[in-house]
């Protein structure tokens, strides 16, 4: 993934931008800093304890990676995206993470696909799947989906997925889909994709990570349904 921090900012502050950026990142996909809340340098500078300087790179960072979002007379942000807005990006997302799972059945080596079984059996050790409560995947390589996409081995797809949309997609992708039995179905469906990149069957490949994708989507509707059929109520 491109680093976003700019290389006439001193070592010391890099790194600490780069701790920053992190440990913020993780809160907004976790949901810790929610959707829509407002976020101020003086606030994350105490709760953080550094100075403003590396943590605007930090947010400089975020928002580039469409994390928060700066709105006039308003400020800083987390990104929330409206019903719209999110459903457009899980239709991107189905129709390129597709053509992605595709290619991976042409081109992903035998070294790369036991990486990507390796990384499944990661997950498949983590507490929250084996509840049922969620399925939360740490980002780059620890991320089935950015190592299919990886494995696509096109570079134009890995710009758009792994960089551009990667983090919202993330972000969406693990506060809105972990409910119910989802999370073990999508495990499920993760495997199974292997099976077929592993097999060099590029159009069940294509083909599975479709319905998998489509299945998140609905999910993701039904919940985001939810929450705003909550907050209406809440209203009254």
């Amino acid at each position: 993934m491109n680093s976003f921090v700019s290389e006439q900012v001193a070592p010391e502050v890099r790194t600490l931008a780069e701790r920053v950026f992190h440990e913020l990142q993780d809160a907004i996909v976790r949901g810790k800093l929610a959707p829509g809340s407002k976020i101020t340098e003086p606030g994350l500078s105490k709760a953080y304890g550094i100075s403003r300087g590396p943590l605007r790179e930090a947010m400089r960072r975020l928002e580039a990676h469409r994390l928060i979002e700066r709105v006039p007379h308003v400020g800083a942000r987390v990104v929330k995206l409206s019903m719209k807005e999110l459903l457009e990006l899980f239709d991107v997302r189905e129709a390129l993470e597709s053509m992605a799972a595709r290619l991976a059945a042409e081109h992903m080596t035998a070294e790369e696909i036991a990486g990507l079984r390796e990384v499944l059996s990661v997950h498949e050790r983590q507490a929250d799947l084996r509840k049922g409560e969620a399925y939360y995947q740490r980002e780059g390589d620890l991320d089935f989906h950015y190592r299919i996409v990886q494995g696509s081995h096109n570079r134009m797809l890995m710009t758009m997925l792994c960089d551009d949309l990667y983090y919202l997609v993330r972000l969406y992708r693990t506060q809105f889909s972990a409910s119910g039995t989802r999370p073990h179905r999508a495990f499920v469906e993760h495997h199974r994709i292997v099976d077929a990149i592993e097999a060099g069957d590029a159009e069940l490949a294509e083909l599975l990570m479709r319905r998998h994708v489509s299945a998140s989507r609905a999910n993701v509707a039904d919940r985001y349904a939810t929450i705003l059929q909550q907050q209406a109520e809440a209203a009254t």
